[in-house]
């Protein structure tokens, strides 16, 4: 989820590329429109590129497969969007990869090698079996047996939020189904959010431990990569427009309902 503030696109993209420096690798611009897209097509096979393809959910489709898939995921979010569909390479992209390398040379001279093994590490531990890690599996995944099978007439929920401690770490990205219905709205905004539209969120499906979500997803033998809602290719890149009819009514909903400053 990325950080958004106040101030112009041009100054929000420019502190992302500063967030970036600590990470070692240049990935800020790269990722937004492949964000955007993510919100816009959620589920389509060829555009979500959160989506797992179909050779990886054949693949890891096994205990070893899926703590693999586990293990490595950073690397996994970061190449399966270039095999969907490439973005084109605009200033923003040159000034965020120029400015990663001038920072990752000058970490080099003054404090080693080691400085910037140990931030490029810490990026992939962060992302690894870690438990915010598994904030990239609980968002999205149907895990619960019930979710998958909902009363006739209703959708499958396919966005899980999570209200547990972790969220401090991990500006609120737990908070996943509001951050949908709402992706203008600032991180530090989301909690003002929920606690506006509660009646809204209390009773969606949601988890309580991104722990256990990992334990779940690794051992459960009903549960894999192809535990996703997936559409036919019927949605919108970035600067289109589409979105989830679901997300949209209890958008549209909660925005007539409550017409204040969050």
């Amino acid at each position: 989820m990325p950080l958004k503030t106040r101030l112009s696109p041009l100054a929000n993209r420019l502190i992302a590329i500063f967030a970036n420096l600590p990470i070692g690798l240049p990935y800020s611009a790269a990722f937004r429109p492949y964000h955007l897209t993510h919100h816009k097509s959620l589920g389509v096979d060829g555009l979500d590129t959160d989506l797992p393809t179909a050779l990886e959910a054949v693949f890891l489709d096994s205990v070893l497969g899926k703590a693999f898939f586990c293990t490595f995921q950073i690397l996994f979010y970061a190449i399966r969007p270039m095999m969907v569909y490439n973005v084109p390479l605009t200033r923003i992209h040159v000034l965020n990869i120029l400015s990663q390398v001038l920072f990752d040379c000058a970490l080099v001279k003054y404090a080693g090698t080691n400085a910037l093994v140990y931030l490029i590490l810490s990026s992939f531990l962060a992302g690894s079996l870690h438990p915010c890690a598994a904030h990239f599996i609980a968002e999205h995944y149907v895990l619960d047996p019930q979710v998958k099978k909902p009363p006739v007439g209703t959708q499958i929920p396919e966005t899980f939020s999570y209200y547990g401690p972790l969220n401090l770490l991990t500006y609120n990205v737990g908070l996943h189904n509001e951050h949908h219905d709402f992706p203008a709205i600032p991180w530090t905004r989301l909690p003002r959010l929920h606690e506006i539209a509660r009646d809204f969120y209390k009773d969606l499906p949601h988890h309580k431990s991104w722990t256990w979500v990992i334990w779940q997803f690794i051992h459960d033998k009903d549960v894999g990569l192809w535990c996703r809602v997936k559409r036919e290719k019927v949605g919108a890149r970035a600067g289109e427009r589409r979105e989830d009819d679901a997300a949209s009514h209890r958008r549209s909903t909660i925005s007539s309902l409550h017409q204040v400053s969050l």
